[in-house]
């Protein structure tokens, strides 16, 4: 399975696409979030990941950085129906408070002759706190993550040879949902900034970690792996570097701060 970590981003970065990733298993793809416009359909594109090629889509909440991509999406590929230059379904996954949420904006910014197809081609499913849907053939299970913001759910996906990838959401890491991501091989946990700057970017505040927190809760869950994402944008060119080096001091995994369209075999 290969997983293309699309945009690295929190909501207010300029040097780099909000966060969104893909699994692919070939020509089949699962996309998570969309980040906040239509540089989506560029990274798709960098990515070798077709339009024609995207039949499901997670978003985890209605925040504009991981949502309005998704209204790009719908709209090209709603077009390419309409040109029958997509075949079969599209399926978007979210929980059951977002559902009304894309139908008011793509209602109020696309045009009918592409709405048309929500509801039918372009399929909204509501998905429950700890339900199982199968995409892209392995069990992916949602869960809720207890925002303090706004309704929020992470997953798991078992992987090809019993691997399991968890994504915990743009939140810190909820006890209330250790039964899900307990035995995880993987982990995609958010770290807003470094501990160091804490005092500039203020994720506290805003309900975010750093890196040092992030790395504590995947040495206390003896995750294997762990993949940050979801950061500030001040200095990218040493991003890597420096995000690296605080982790290490917490957790003696495998420690990523993967750069925007960079890939991984899972």
């Amino acid at each position: 399975m290969k997983l293309t970590i699309l945009g690295t981003g929190n909501a207010a970065v300029t040097e780099v696409y909000n966060t969104c990733f893909a699994f692919s298993d070939g020509d089949r793809h699962f996309l998570v979030d969309a980040g906040g416009g239509n540089q989506i359909l560029k990274r798709l594109k960098d990515a070798g990941i077709p339009l024609k090629d995207i039949h499901d889509i997670f978003i985890t909440h209605e925040h504009i950085d991981h949502l309005l991509g998704l209204i790009w999406l719908v709209r090209m590929i709603g077009q390419n129906m309409n040109k029958g230059k997509y075949e079969g379904d599209l399926r978007i996954y979210c929980h059951s408070d977002l559902i009304p949420v894309i139908k008011t904006i793509t209602d109020l910014t696309i045009q009918k002759k592409v709405t048309k197809h929500i509801g039918e081609r372009i399929q909204l499913i509501p998905v429950e706190h700890g339900e199982t849907k199968e995409i892209i053939g392995c069990p992916v299970t949602f869960f809720d993550i207890w925002s303090t913001k706004a309704k929020q759910y992470g997953f798991t996906i078992m992987l090809p040879g019993n691997v399991k990838f968890t994504c915990a959401g743009d939140e810190p890491y909820n006890e209330r949902d250790y039964e899900f991501v307990k035995g995880s091989d993987w982990l995609m946990h958010e770290a807003f900034c470094l501990y160091g700057e804490a005092d500039e970017f203020g994720p506290y505040e805003k309900h975010h970690s750093t890196v040092k927190e992030a790395c504590q809760t995947a040495e206390e869950l003896q995750i294997p792996n762990l993949i940050l994402y979801h950061t500030e944008d001040k200095n990218i060119a040493r991003r890597k570097e420096l995000y690296t080096n605080e982790g290490r001091e917490f957790y003696h995994g495998s420690l990523y701060v993967p750069d925007d369209m960079e890939t991984f075999e899972i």
